[in-house]
């Protein structure tokens, strides 16, 4: 394992302290995972290298998917099962019915709509997505629509998929547990047997010895894996080159559907200028990855003005980013479910989407023997703890296109 040259400060005791579990990886598989561990007696912490969130978290559009997207095949397959009991888990916590507690997430909107091009084929599609769900596409009157879709050909749909505000959610999350979550040095992670040290950015050791290691890191698993010592073969990473626009864009949060495929995802963010920031994935996201920046910003302006005829874009300006989905691996191909591996004390987790970390956690969860009754474990006070992540537009260059 690597040796630390720089100045380390003990922050206690050499022997390792005992505790239930320690999790690598604070975003919200981590973070959900910790709250399930704590209020079930666990003794458990979470450790952060970067930010809280940073990642998929923090890029992600907040959707919390019903499943829909998964059957404009017309057919129910087994990645819209997965995902078709969980909203109603999500809308609970949300409200504060059932932990954890969400009612300090924002809620950006409680519901989607689904829109087609004037591709035949999009019917089909829409015809498929109303079979076998639990949250089923209602139709909306021309009166009724959204501003930005009052142009579109053919039927729009109402979807109860909620929006919900990544960072806030972070934050939620975190706020009952954090005395439990600390910023470690993610290149200073030694392993001796079933003992962890860590160190924060600021010199101070920890050592602890977990009954259960989890690694909720996404991407970052790989590099943990190595660091215990495991072949690790079982992750995949799939791609996406999302498009973001800013400028004076009405709210919108839905699918354009197109035949089979999702042709643009849109979610929107209200910025303290005024503006909004709409994030577009779908296939252009997809597609997106063979493509530049420029390319990309080229190819999402004429997507979106394609999709939405009645919203003027002339004053708008583009950027994009890149983030992979961490994932089990599936041939390159998207998990119908969340995933759970363990490996001796160490335990994988992949929620595979946003809206399956509440499974996530519970898969994780049995992998727990019953508590044995450590003492409470607290991150020692002279640690510094992770912030929440900034959002992917408040570092992103913007331009004009033509």
């Amino acid at each position: 394992m690597r040796t630390v040259s720089k100045d380390v400060r003990n922050s206690g005791s050499t022997a390792p302290q005992p505790c239930d579990a320690v999790i690598f990886g604070g975003g919200v598989a981590g973070l959900w995972l910790l709250d399930a561990l704590s209020r079930r007696g666990y003794a458990a912490v979470l450790l952060e290298s970067r930010a809280l969130g940073a990642g998929q978290t923090i890029t992600s559009q907040g959707i919390l998917h019903s499943g829909l997207k998964y059957t404009l095949d017309g057919l129910l397959n087994a990645s819209a099962e997965g995902v078709r009991d969980w909203p109603a888990i999500w809308r609970e916590c949300l409200r504060g019915e059932q932990c954890p507690d969400l009612r300090a997430a924002r809620v950006l909107s409680d519901e989607c709509h689904l829109w087609r091009t004037s591709n035949p084929r999009s019917m089909l599609g829409m015809v498929g997505a109303r079979v076998g769900l639990k949250v089923r596409p209602e139709p909306v009157a021309k009166a009724d629509r959204p501003t930005p879709l009052r142009e579109c050909p053919g039927s729009v749909f109402r979807l109860a998929e909620q929006v919900i505000e990544p960072a806030s959610l972070l934050s939620a999350l975190r706020a009952p547990h954090a005395s439990r979550v600390a910023l470690i040095d993610g290149e200073s992670v030694d392993i001796d047997g079933r003992s962890v040290c860590v160190h924060s950015p600021t010199g101070d050791e920890w050592r602890l010895a977990p009954n259960i290691v989890f690694l909720t890191a996404g991407a970052g698993n790989a590099a943990l894996h190595a660091k215990f010592g495991l072949d690790f073969k079982a992750m995949q990473r799939r791609p996406l080159h999302m498009a973001l626009a800013k400028g004076p864009l009405p709210p919108l949060f839905g699918h354009c559907v197109d035949g089979a495929h999702t042709r643009v995802t849109i979610t929107t963010a209200r910025l303290e200028s005024g503006e909004s920031v709409w994030q577009i994935g779908g296939q252009v996201a997809e597609d997106g990855v063979a493509l530049t920046e420029d390319e990309l910003a080229q190819r999402a302006k004429r997507e979106v003005a394609s999709v939405l005829p009645g919203v003027d874009l002339s004053g708008v300006l583009w950027s994009s980013y890149r983030v992979d989905r961490a994932e089990a691996e599936n041939a390159g191909k998207r998990p119908s479910d969340a995933t759970v591996l363990r490996e001796g004390a160490v335990v994988t987790v992949w929620p595979t989407k946003l809206v399956l970390a509440p499974r996530a956690a519970e898969l994780a969860l049995r992998e727990m023997p019953e508590p044995v009754g450590h003492a409470d474990i607290a991150v020692p006070p002279s640690w510094p703890r992770p912030a929440v992540a900034a959002p992917p537009w408040e570092s992103a260059t913007w331009k004009r296109v033509d």
